[in-house]
């Protein structure tokens, strides 16, 4: 920051900073002694505040350029005018923050959680000894372009240079935004407000859009490849309804056979019917599907095949996966807490291994989850959570 941006600062003493941090998690968690943190204006520059709970602390104005804030939480943070670029917000929690204003040029937002922030644009002014009012911005970059935290303050060149790649933006203000060029790709933008925003040549692959207003955007050269539009309200395969042939399929599985249908069907959209919690779906056959956000918790899936099915945010907590073809499938940041993922008996003898192959596991919460003998191989699993998981027998690479 030169020296003209940086006088707004206010000088803190490192051993202040943690007393302030301290008292502040004491706050959070309603403990005595606890104190909410005010830094406004404090200089954090290049900080350690990986996974620091900083819930509804007051940073407006801060400098947090190159801090390492993955992990941390953010929450109903006042961030307005914050100096965040070139951060490390990666799997930050920013839910209801107050973003207006703040730079984020070269921040990284993988997997950030931004639902509800306001991302508006905003501006800083402060008051001289000359009574009048003097707006802050930040210094010149050789190489980038020019960003303003004050008037006309353009949100847009944050983002372009951000990597906001599955971030989650559910919710967002992003209304008049310019975001020329920025990567969203498999970002959750549902229900966000998009109106007027700027997304031209914007990368947008795989993201979800349910609910958002992406018709009143700019969408000139984007790239909407495989985005997930909001689910029909009755979804069809041969005019008959989603929801008499999961019926069928039950049947089938209650009678061994006997009665009814099994779904052996690729591409369907099972968000239409909101929630599957306890079904019995053993053999289902529905490669390349859409789950994206189901309520899957406790379902019969043994030996269903779900090769490459987006299973992003699904809620498949002490699911029965055993024997499952999950090759391929996106599982980011779904919740697969004692899920079980082991062998399943076909025959004296003879097992069917869960396969999760090339699966995108990133985030995904496998607390107590059962992976004995499970195929993981070039499984993505960072940021996964495989606290008390049971690994033993899997074809893993660590």
């Amino acid at each position: 920051m030169s020296s003209a941006a940086a006088k707004h600062l206010r000088p803190h003493e490192a051993g202040a900073i943690r007393e302030a941090l301290d008292a502040h998690v004491r706050y959070v968690e309603g403990l005595g002694g606890g104190r909410r943190a005010q830094l406004v204006r404090a200089d954090l520059s290049n900080w350690n505040l990986e996974g620091a709970q900083l819930a509804e602390a007051d940073l407006a104005g801060a400098c947090l350029a190159g801090a390492v804030l993955a992990g941390a939480d953010l929450s109903r943070c006042n961030l307005f005018g914050a100096d965040l670029r070139d951060a490390d917000l990666r799997w930050a929690r920013l839910v209801r923050a107050d973003l207006r204003g703040a730079c984020l040029r070269g921040a990284n937002l993988s997997g950030a959680d931004l639902t509800e922030c306001d991302l508006r644009e905003g501006q800083i002014a402060m008051q001289t000894r000359r009574e009048d009012f003097r707006i802050l911005t930040h210094e010149d970059r050789e190489g980038t372009l020019d960003y303003a935290v004050a008037a006309q303050a353009d949100l847009a060149r944050a983002l372009v240079a951000a990597d906001c790649r599955e971030a989650s933006l559910a919710g967002a203000c992003l209304a008049g935004a310019r975001m020329a060029a920025a990567r969203l790709d498999g970002a959750d933008l549902t229900g966000a407000q998009m109106a007027g925003a700027d997304l031209t040549a914007a990368c947008l692959r795989g993201a979800v859009v349910a609910g958002a207003n992406l018709a009143e955007a700019g969408l000139t050269d984007a790239d909407l490849q495989g985005v997930l539009r909001a689910p029909p309200p009755i979804f069809y395969v041969d005019d008959v309804p989603l929801h008499d042939m999961v019926a069928d399929h039950e049947t089938f599985c209650e009678s061994q056979g006997a009665r009814g249908a099994p779904i052996r069907a690729p591409e369907l959209d099972f968000r239409a019917l909101a929630r599957l919690s306890g079904r019995r779906l053993s053999g289902l056959v529905a490669p390349q599907s859409i789950f994206f956000g189901l309520d899957l918790e406790g379902a019969q899936l043994q030996g269903a095949d779900l090769r490459d099915c987006d299973l992003r945010k699904a809620r498949l907590r002490g699911a029965d996966l055993r024997g499952a073809r999950l090759t391929g499938a996106n599982l980011i940041a779904a919740d697969l807490r004692e899920a079980q993922l082991g062998p399943l008996h076909i025959a004296e003898g003879r097992i069917l291994r869960t396969d999760l192959n090339r699966a995108q596991l990133r985030r995904a919460d496998l607390r107590g989850a059962d992976l004995r003998q499970a195929r993981l191989l070039e499984a993505d699993l960072e940021g996964a959570d495989l606290s008390g998981a049971d690994l033993r027998g899997a074809e893993l690479v660590i």
